[in-house]
């Protein structure tokens, strides 16, 4: 199973506007890291994402270029500050792959909590518009699979 983990690209600020739509910006790193990964031609059985527009924006952006299965569906309990255990209980033995575009601090727990049993360890350092690839090892160990961000793209 492969957990593919996604910070919303750049959105605006609450004083520009209160739904915080993708800047232009933003629009820019997530269509660059869509574009980087389509040839790797990544399939997941869900696409999930949080209510909060700049999360909706990115997930529709990688639908484009990643094959969904079964769904890309908005998804309870992945705001900001939700507790990480009901979904780490929930992908503890799924077969499926899935893709979520979230917000922190909320993916950098899901993320330590797999590779490390606490959530607290903050051992990725997510970056907007950047994707982390967990792969579930047949020990039921998480690894790094790899991890992309607009940074490193030309």
């Amino acid at each position: 199973m492969k957990l593919y983990l996604v910070q919303h690209a750049k959105a605006a600020s609450k004083q520009t506007d209160q739904q915080r739509p993708l800047t232009e910006e933003g629009r820019t790193d997530i269509r660059k890291v869509a574009a980087f990964i389509q040839p790797l031609k990544l399939f997941v059985d869900y696409l999930w994402h949080s209510e909060k527009r700049r999360a909706v924006q990115t997930a529709e952006l990688l639908a484009e270029v990643v094959k969904i299965n079964k769904a890309q569906t908005v998804r309870d309990g992945l705001g900001p500050n939700d507790d990480v255990t009901v979904l780490r209980d929930e992908l503890a033995s799924a077969q499926q792959n899935v893709m979520i575009v979230g917000h922190l601090p909320f993916l950098s727990k899901l993320a330590s909590l797999f590779l490390t049993g606490s959530e607290s360890a903050n051992v990725v350092a997510f970056k907007q518009s950047g994707i982390v690839c967990l792969r579930r090892c047949e020990d039921n160990q998480w690894q790094i699979d790899w991890m992309v961000t607009p940074e490193l793209l030309v």
